[in-house]
């Protein structure tokens, strides 16, 4: 009976994500080919900063301390829903990314940060462990990491 729930829900989610999608494709606000364009298949398979950094066409990220970490929590009770939220003080930022270093795939989440907007993200990832939590930044060109490591008390993938 359970394993009949949980396909019906991801039946119901995918379908959701998918009328979505076609909603906005109709409205011209994105194209199929867009969406794939933008995704970037290598970044978020790699495994690593330094890895993750090259992918995304970087040389190499230098540590900073130009970064803060709002709400992001020291311990996280449940590792299915972690809060993190990171604003970069660096100027010209062009982009924050958070990698979770012991997850399955480091790059969790990517932002693209207009100019002229406040550099800070808010978001919720899946840590399945305790594990360094890396904030990387684009600014003027340039790659900088910040990292904070966020002990999980119950792990987000069923541990």
């Amino acid at each position: 009976m359970n394993m009949h729930g949980t396909s019906r829900r991801e039946a119901l989610k995918t379908g959701g994500t998918m009328a979505v999608f076609a909603l906005f494709a109709a409205a011209g606000l994105i194209s199929p080919r867009e969406a794939r364009a933008s995704w970037n298949q290598a970044a978020f398979g790699a495994k690593g900063v330094d890895n993750v950094v090259k992918s995304l066409g970087g040389a190499s990220a230098a540590p900073t301390t130009a970064v803060s970490w709002g709400s992001t929590p020291e311990i996280a009770e449940n590792g299915a829903v972690v809060p993190i939220s990171v604003t970069s003080n660096l100027p010209k930022t062009e982009s924050i990314s958070i990698l979770v270093e012991k997850n399955p795939n480091s790059l969790a989440a990517s932002f693209t940060i207009p100019s002229g907007t406040d550099p800070t993200v808010t978001t919720r990832v899946k840590m399945g462990e305790t594990s360094q939590v890396h904030a990387l930044v684009r600014a003027d060109g340039r790659y900088f990491v910040a990292t904070r490591e966020v002990k999980v008390t119950l792990g987000g993938c069923g541990g």
